[in-house]
């Protein structure tokens, strides 16, 4: 068995231990959800309360009456801010008999639409085809069948007694009541034993991984606070939007609706819908026309668009480590898991998720998959689109890449690279002729574009000429061209040689003298042995003019590279563009960043 064939079954075998891993994993949270889900509410909970817990610990106040106190404290508003709100909603739906002649107009508008109108033609025109339904006479055999159908037969219960109705009235509410129990709790030994569970947590991980887990659980809870942070500012200001906009449309108690859309929000996407419906229905029954209920709607409708499609994802995109689109599909994912309890944590449940891929290696395809850090770096961008023949993409990517960078820094860091991998793909043939041709053409465009926008260092041009001269093939002349358009910025005279044409004519025209300097130009892999050819020849003709060998890209000891040319070893070796600059261009510095 060879090396490749037993790797391959090796890469096999460890994907299908970590798809069988991750199908486990979810199969436990979905049988277990009645535990995990009051769990995961109490450890968020715990992550909003730790810190006034940590506070009051500080201040001499022993951890348990610090947890019960603010326990008792956080109870008690939430149990203020329910019973006020409970109580207008009561008032809202008493109310509303008041209103029943508005309700009834706007019923009988809906029903009976004018007739002068399409709608109202039309719904004239369905009422007519009815009648006629109606009155076709059926079959022969349907009215015979019809008489003899038999007559259902409804059992009516006679009234309940107390205990029965309070019993179905409690019902209901034992679930609910029973997981916010739990939830407290939970929530409680987590605030008073926190030290414990972490150091527990901590040793089973491994002593030998002390630091790993610190930054993990470091990282989880800082993210997880931040975006618990963010959530809490945006719902209030959303809420506080709400209700301003409801006040200036003139909708009854607008505070108390502001209140309802801010807490709502906790629940993503159904919460919005719910807080715009429940002035919207106010507003049928509270006004005459038609033109605050469409004032509703375009009030929670834009602050609902602007906020869920710009503001959220970009700020818990960029603070919890979570791209956009991961964002949707895990929440999608959580609710489908645990339900209404899932959409609800479906955020804090991803972060810990992304932390968790971020930290262990074995987890990192979670990492990668919905993080928002980029993955794919830049120069393998640029590539990427070149190879689907998508010029316009790799140019937007080169050119969001130059704005913050130098030009010194776009060919270093990401054209050299992309050349690099082309030549790799071609040598070993996966490369076809008409990516080939295709991506050799965009990066020559580039580079002629970039020349234009060039600007020149201000000072005296140093003396002599680089010949900048290709080793073998286009990549090596792209790499020449960059090089010596850098040289022009920094004001030092070069040559640039095409690949076509014989180099030894081109520097009888040239005449190379004691001050220049040769620069053979050298893309891996299979570059060194042309340019130790071409060294050679060159030092023989020319054995007063300095050679520097440019080995774009490589990796390995440059030192170790230069004895290959023995026994005519070139006056230095460089392999980026920045050390061939420092070598050409003494005490210049970088290029200028403007272009």
């Amino acid at each position: 068995m060879t090396n490749t064939t037993r790797q391959y079954r090796t890469g096999a075998w460890q994907g299908i231990q970590g798809a069988a891993t991750v199908a486990g994993a979810i199969a436990i949270l979905y049988l277990a959800r009645d535990t995990f889900i009051p769990l995961a509410y109490a450890i968020t909970l715990a992550l909003i309360l730790s810190p006034v817990v940590g506070w009051l610990h500080k201040r001499g106040l022993h951890r348990v009456p610090s947890a019960l106190l603010v326990m008792v404290l956080s109870l008690t508003v939430a149990a203020g801010v329910s019973y006020v709100i409970f109580n207008q909603l009561v008032e809202v739906v008493n109310e509303l008999p008041t209103y029943r002649v508005t309700i009834s107009k706007k019923l009988i508008a809906l029903r009976k639409p004018s007739s002068s109108g399409s709608l109202g033609r039309a719904a004239e025109n369905v009422k007519e085809l009815g009648k006629e339904l109606t009155n076709a006479q059926p079959p022969a055999g349907a009215q015979a069948r019809s008489r003899q159908a038999p007559i259902a037969v409804q059992v009516v219960e006679g009234p309940q007694d107390v205990f029965s109705y309070l019993r179905d009235l409690i019902q209901p509410l034992v679930g609910p009541l029973g997981m916010i129990g739990v939830v407290l709790v939970f929530t409680v030994f987590l605030l008073v034993e926190q030290s414990d569970l972490r150091n527990r947590l901590l040793r089973l991980a491994g002593v030998n991984r002390l630091n790993l887990m610190t930054k993990t659980l470091e990282d989880a809870t800082r993210r997880v606070s931040r975006y618990l942070m963010l959530q809490f500012l945006v719902n209030a200001a959303f809420g506080l939007l709400c209700g301003l906009g409801l006040f200036a449309i003139g909708v009854p108690y607008a505070a108390l609706w502001g209140t309802v859309a801010a807490l709502l929000r906790i629940v993503p996407y159904i919460g919005s819908l719910v807080a715009g419906l429940l002035p919207l229905i106010l507003c049928l029954a509270v006004f005459d026309g038609w033109q605050q209920p469409v004032l509703v709607l375009v009030l929670f409708g834009a602050l609902e668009l602007s906020t869920g499609n710009f503001i959220e994802p970009w700020l818990y995109g960029s603070h919890t480590g979570i791209s956009s689109l991961a964002l949707l599909l895990t929440t999608i994912f959580w609710a489908t898991l645990w339900g209404p309890s899932g959409l609800i944590l479906s955020t804090p449940l991803t972060v810990c998720v992304v932390v968790l891929g971020r930290h262990i290696q074995q987890l990192s395809f979670l990492h990668i998959l919905l993080g928002d850090e980029q993955v794919l770096p830049t120069d393998a961008q640029v590539y990427q689109r070149l190879l689907a023949m998508d010029d316009h993409e790799a140019r937007l990517v080169a050119e969001q890449y130059r704005r913050d960078k130098s030009l010194l820094e776009l060919y270093d860091q990401v054209i050299l690279p992309a050349l690099a991998m082309a030549e790799m793909d071609r040598h070993k043939g996966s490369l076809s002729p008409e990516r080939e041709e295709f991506f050799f053409l965009t990066i020559r465009e580039m580079l002629a574009e970039h020349s234009e926008r060039t600007e020149r260092s201000p000072g005296e041009s140093p003396a002599g000429r680089v010949l900048c001269i290709p080793a073998h093939d286009e990549a090596d002349e792209l790499a020449a061209a960059m090089l010596s358009q850098l040289l022009d910025q920094q004001q030092r005279t070069s040559i640039a040689f095409p690949l076509e044409g014989s180099t030894h004519e081109l520097l009888d025209l040239v005449m190379p003298g004691e001050g220049d300097c040769f620069c053979i130009s050298s893309v891996p892999p299979l570059g060194f042995t042309h340019a130790r050819n071409l060294s050679r020849q060159l030092r023989a003709r020319f054995p007063a003019t300095k050679i520097l060998i440019c080995v774009w890209g490589f990796t390995g000891d440059i030192k170790v590279a230069a004895g290959r040319f023995t026994p005519l070893v070139p006056d230095h070796c460089v392999t980026t563009f920045a050390e061939a600059l420092e070598y050409l261009v003494p005490g210049q510095g970088e290029t200028p960043s403007n272009g």
